[in-house]
C-alpha cells in the first residue's frame, strides 16, 4: 500500500484493530509479494472490509461510500485510462461543482490522485470504498472495448513469459541421460502429470548444471511459477510457468529429495543424489520454505567435478600465496576464512584440506552442513537438535588423536575458546568467521570474550575474501573510465593514464550478462610480530589494518584493482563486491 505501510499498520495498532503480532506477519507477507498492507491484512482476516474502510475514512477525513448505491457517469471516465484506473484502483463516481468526486481504496495515495487531477483538469474530492467494489466498477463501467484492448495485452505479455521455446530450452534435449539415486518411492504422485512434471524437474535440474549455476529458486506467487538461477553470483530469471503446475512441481521436487510431500505448513531440508551420463554425480542440497503462496524450493548444486581444490588457481597472488601455503604447513596455530556468505570460503578451506589430504595427517571436520566428501578426510555433520553443536564436536576431536582439524563456523565464544585451546595445544585449526575484513577478525574474536593473548598466540593467518564475476572473454571490449573515477576507486596516480579497462558487451555465450565465472579477491593478513604485539595492546581494527598494509598486505580493493588492470575483471564489478573505508 502507499500508504506508508509503517503508518497504517502503527495506525491500526495504535486503535487496536490488529495486535502488534499481526503486523508483523503482515509486513512479512507483505514484503514477499509487494501487495498494499491493507489487502494483506484482509487476506489474512486480520480486519474485515468494513471495519478497514471506516478507519481510513475517519483517519483521513475522506467519506466512505458504498459504490452498489451509486451509478455511475461513464463520461467522467473518459479521461482517466483503464490501465490507469486499474493500476491505482480508483474510479470517478460524479462532479460537484468544480470537483470531481473519486472513490479510492488508499486515500493517502498523493501520487495517484495527483495523477488524476492532472489527467482531468479539476480538483479532486477523494471517498474511500472497498477494495472489491472498486474493481468489480472498473470492470463494468469502462468500455469492453478498452477493457478487452487492456486483457488482450496483459495475455500476449503472459504468452511471452510461457514461451514453448523457453520451456523446451529449459527442459534440454538429453534428459535420458538423468537418473535420480536412490528415489523415494512416488505412489502417492498424481499419475496424470506424472510424465510432464518429471521432465519438468528433470529438464530445470539439468539446464542449471549446464549453465554454471550455483542455486535454483523456484518461486510461487499469486499468479505464476518462477524460477530463477544464481549464475556468478547474481540471481536471474530463466522460466515462468502456469501457477496451476505449482502442487505437482513441488511434490515431484520433495519426492525426488526424500521430504514428506504431504507437510507443506513446515520448512524441510532435503537432498538430491543426481547421476549425470556414466560417472558424473551431483548432489542438490534442497529446501522448502511455506510462502504466502506455497512453498518456496531452492536447491544449492553441488558439483565434486566442478570444485576447484588447486590452490594455484584460486585467484591468489604470488605473494599471498605463499604466506598461505607457509601457514598451512605450519604444524599447530588457527588459520580463519571471512567473508559473506557465498564469498567462497567453503572452497578456500576444502582446497587447503585438499593440500593436507595425507596419510601420515588424521583430518577431522566439523560441518554445518557437509557439501562435499573427501576420502581420507572425517567429516562431522553438525546436528544441533540432538546436541551435536560445533563445539560438542571440538570437544570429542581433541580426544581423537587429531593433526588438523576444520570448524565450519565459529558462532560463539564456547566454539572459539575450545578452537583457540586447540591451536595453542599443537593442532593447526581452519575455521571461517563472518566479517568485512581481515583485520577485523581480530577484534571480533576478542569481542566474543577470548582474551588477546591467546588470539595473539594461536591465530596465524586470516584472510579476507569476496568472489568477483570475470568479464566474458567472447564478448570483452575496451571501456573508457575517467581517471577521476579511476582515482575514487583507489588507483595509484601514477598509473590512471596508463591503465584500460575492460566491460563484457553481452552475448549468447554468456546469456547477455558481459560476465562468465568468477575469480576470488583476497586479503590475506600475516600475524607477525608487530600485529601480535598491537594485538596485546588492544588496537583497534582499523590500527590493525594500518599497520598490515604498512607490512606488505594487500586489501581487498587493491586485489580488485590488479584484476581489473590484468582485465579479468571491470571497475564496476569491484567496486559492486569491495569497499574501503
Amino acid at each position: 500500500m502507499t500508504v506508508g505501510t509503517s503508518l497504517l499498520g502503527q495506525l491500526l495498532l495504535k486503535a487496536k484493530l490488529i495486535s502488534e503480532e499481526q503486523l508483523n506477519e503482515a509486513i512479512r507477507i507483505q514484503k514477499l509479494d509487494g501487495k498494499r498492507l491493507g489487502s494483506v491484512l484482509l487476506k489474512l482476516g486480520y480486519i474485515n472490509e468494513e471495519s478497514l474502510i471506516t478507519f481510513l475514512s475517519r483517519q483521513y477525513n475522506a467519506p466512505a461510500i458504498n459504490l452498489s448505491d451509486h451509478k455511475i457517469d461513464t463520461s467522467l471516465l473518459k479521461p482517466i485510462p483503464y490501465e490507469t484506473a486499474k493500476k491505482y484502483q480508483l474510479i470517478p463516481i460524479s462532479k460537484d461543482g468544480a470537483a470531481l468526486r473519486v472513490a479510492v481504496v488508499d486515500p493517502s495515495n498523493n501520487f495517484a490522485i495527483d495523477e488524476v487531477r492532472f489527467l482531468t483538469g479539476m480538483k479532486i474530492s477523494v471517498h474511500v470504498a472497498a477494495e472489491s467494489a472498486i474493481m468489480e466498477a472498473i470492470e463494468k463501467y469502462y468500455p469492453k472495448k478498452e477493457v478487452a484492448k487492456a486483457t488482450s495485452k496483459d495475455s500476449k505479455n503472459a504468452e511471452k513469459d510461457l514461451e514453448v521455446e523457453d520451456l523446451n530450452k529449459v527442459i534440454g534435449s538429453a534428459l535420458e541421460d538423468i537418473t535420480i539415486i536412490e528415489e523415494k518411492d512416488d505412489k502417492d504422485f498424481p499419475k496424470e502429470v506424472d510424465a510432464p512434471i518429471v521432465k519438468l524437474a528433470n529438464g530445470i535440474l539439468m539446464n542449471a548444471i549446464r549453465s554454471r549455476t550455483s542455486d535454483i529458486h523456484i518461486e510461487p506467487s499469486e499468479t505464476l511459477l518462477r524460477v530463477r538461477y544464481r549464475t556468478d553470483g547474481v540471481l536471474q530469471p530463466v522460466l515462468k510457468l502456469p501457477i496451476k503446475i505449482k502442487n505437482a512441481l513441488t511434490s515431484r521436487i520433495k519426492i525426488m529429495s526424500h521430504l514428506d510431500i504431504s507437510e507443506r505448513r513446515l520448512p524441510q531440508d532435503g537432498r538430491i543424489k543426481l547421476k549425470f551420463g556414466e560417472d558424473r554425480e551431483i548432489d542438490f542440497r534442497v529446501s522448502t520454505l511455506p510462502t504466502l503462496w506455497g512453498e518456496k524450493i531452492v536447491m544449492r548444486l553441488l558439483d565434486k567435478s566442478n570444485l576447484q581444490l588447486d590452490l594455484t588457481k584460486l585467484g591468489f597472488d604470488e605473494k599471498p600465496m605463499q604466506d598461505f601455503l607457509e601457514a598451512i604447513e605450519k604444524p599447530y596455530g588457527m588459520i580463519l576464512v571471512t567473508g559473506p556468505t557465498g564469498s567462497g570460503k567453503t572452497t578456500t578451506l576444502y582446497s587447503a584440506l585438499s593440500q593436507l589430504n595425507k596419510p601420515g595427517l588424521n583430518i577431522m571436520t566439523a560441518e554445518d552442513p557437509v557439501e562435499y566428501n573427501f576420502f581420507g578426510i572425517n567429516q562431522v555433520q553438525i546436528r544441533e537438535d540432538i546436541g551435536l553443536t560445533f563445539a560438542a564436536a571440538l570437544r570429542s576431536f581433541l580426544r581423537q588423536d587429531p593433526d588438523v582439524i576444520m570448524v565450519g563456523e565459529i558462532r560463539d565464544f564456547e566454539t572459539a575458546e575450545i578452537a583457540v585451546k586447540a591451536a595453542l595445544t599443537g593442532h593447526l585449526v581452519l575455521s571461517t568467521l563472518h566479517t568485512n575484513d581481515a583485520p577485523s577478525t581480530i577484534t571480533r574474536l576478542i569481542n566474543m570474550g577470548i582474551e588477546p593473548l591467546m588470539v595473539s598466540a594461536s591465530v596465524i593467518l586470516v584472510i579476507a575474501q569476496r568472489l568477483a564475476r570475470k568479464i566474458c572473454q567472447n564478448c570483452k571490449e575496451e571501456h573508457a573510465v575517467s581517471e577521476t573515477t579511476l582515482l575514487k576507486a583507489g588507483f595509484s596516480p601514477d598509473i590512471v593514464k596508463d591503465v584500460k579497462c575492460y566491460m563484457g558487451l553481452g552475448c549468447p555465450e554468456c546469456n547477455n550478462t558481459g560476465y562468465k565465472g568468477r575469480i576470488a579477491l583476497y586479503e590475506i593478513m600475516t600475524i607477525r610480530d608487530e600485529l601480535k604485539e598491537m594485538i596485546l595492546q588492544g588496537a583497534s581494527s582499523a590500527e590493525i589494518k594500518r599497520e598490515a598494509v604498512k607490512l606488505g598486505m594487500a586489501t581487498l580493493r587493491q586485489s580488485g584493482i590488479k584484476k581489473v588492470i590484468e582485465g579479468v575483471t571491470s571497475l564496476e564489478e569491484i567496486l559492486r563486491v569491495t569497499f574501503e573505508d
